[in-house]
């Protein structure tokens, strides 16, 4: 049985959200490089030499590389052999929510999370959206992203009809990046999720977002979505061009045989991830 105690847990969060906030994934600055080479509208072009501008600055400075630094979902994976030490905190959300507190006020990241009626801003960046995963073993990973808002407002979910199939999925997918426009600031990162019920498809579609830069079995099917979207000709901040979706990941999980969930979660391109393990 593994032990883990819950200062080191939080002390982990503070880190890794301040890190988020100023330094991309590699994968995802490579994309943005990638499509930097490929674009060929002059103005996009320009567009994504200020953002590959921006990554620089912001990691050498380690300063957050957008005013929105997002909503923190947090993804949990923890063994059947771990076993976590709270010592004065009543749950594991208080011990996750107080690292995202110490790390929002460690790293000075805008305090952006109200109540949904009135409007109260909590002031510590609290409370994360949580989701927990059990395994086998003692394995105890956590996985950070801090979603902004201008992109997650314009994210979609539809309940299809089982008839409609593959093509329905993909004429949904494209019809949300569509509308979206340049409100998302593209070039964007997205995650589908398929099957499952209404709400389990959205958690899908958020966790297929972190497998950005991975090869997955449906590879060829998220690369032919990603050729019609790019046909959109959207481009890099809505100025038109070659590149408007950087990547997309797609998650399945079985549903009724009277249902097709899908999710679309659309990611613009300071996709902030990061994980660890203890």
């Amino acid at each position: 049985m593994k032990s883990i105690y819950s200062e080191e847990i939080i002390e982990k969060i503070a880190e890794k959200i301040v890190e988020i906030n100023y330094k991309l994934p590699d994968e995802v600055e490579k994309k943005i490089e990638e499509a930097y080479h490929r674009e060929r509208e002059k103005y996009s072009k320009k567009y994504l030499k200020v953002i590959l501008e921006n990554i620089k600055v912001a990691k050498e400075n380690k300063i957050p590389i957008c005013q929105d630094t997002g909503l923190p979902i947090i993804f949990v994976e923890i063994g059947l052999n771990v076993k976590i030490r709270f010592g004065k905190y009543k749950n594991f959300d208080e011990v996750i929510n107080r690292g995202v507190e110490y790390g929002s006020r460690r790293g000075y990241l805008r305090n952006s999370v109200v109540s949904p009626i009135d409007r109260i801003n909590t002031k510590t960046n609290t409370p994360a959206v949580i989701h927990y995963f059990l395994s086998e073993g003692d394995k105890f990973k956590i996985t950070i992203v801090s979603k902004g808002f201008g992109s997650e407002n314009v994210s979609k979910i539809r309940m299809l009809n089982p008839s409609e199939g593959k093509e329905g999925i993909e004429e949904f997918i494209i019809e949300t990046v569509k509308k979206a426009g340049s409100l998302p600031c593209p070039p964007l990162f997205i995650g589908v999720g398929i099957g499952g019920s209404f709400e389990k498809s959205a958690i899908l579609s958020k966790y297929a977002l972190t497998k950005i830069g991975e090869n997955t079995e449906y590879r060829e099917w998220e690369n032919r979505i990603i050729e019609k979207i790019n046909d959109l000709k959207i481009g890099p901040g809505g100025f038109g061009g070659d590149i408007t979706v950087l990547d997309l990941k797609i998650e399945i999980f079985p549903t009724h045989i009277a249902g097709l969930p899908v999710s679309v979660n659309i990611c613009c391109w300071a996709h902030r991830m990061g994980s660890f393990e203890i």
